[in-house]
């Protein structure tokens, strides 16, 4: 009995410190590695906004100029690591593009909150074909 007391009274001590199980937290746009591959020079902001979503950041200093920032850390003391993708405009057209993103995390993160929650946009051929089912 005096084992079972010890082994409950440590279970609960260490579940609520986050020392058994350490989720990683995500922060910032997702962005989907297919989208990102379709970014093409000459494409408006309208159809770049349709492939990635808004900004982040968007500096009012610099309308041409737009940040896609996210960050992910694992459990609450662990290092934040912070990926930037920044895209540049000329005239309203997509000129350049630069940086770094979580592709294959976003990816996943993004098709299970479309799995739970059904708020992030679904390709129309995969939408078809659960219509089928």
């Amino acid at each position: 009995m005096r084992k079972l007391l010890i082994a409950l009274a440590l279970a609960a001590l260490t579940s609520g410190c986050g020392m058994l199980y350490r989720t990683p937290i995500y922060q910032g746009n997702l962005l989907e590695k297919s989208n990102v591959e379709q970014l093409q020079q000459g494409m408006d902001k309208r159809q770049v906004m349709n492939l990635l979503g808004s900004p982040s950041v968007a500096d009012p200093f610099h309308h041409d100029r737009w940040d896609y920032v996210a960050t992910q850390r694992t459990g609450r003391v662990g290092a934040t690591e912070k990926k930037t993708l920044t895209l540049w405009f000329e005239n309203d057209q997509l000129a350049k593009w630069d940086g770094e993103y979580f592709g294959e995390q976003d990816e996943q993160l993004s098709k299970e909150m479309r799995d739970h929650y059904g708020n992030l946009p679904v390709d129309k051929k995969k939408k078809q074909q659960q219509r089928k089912r």
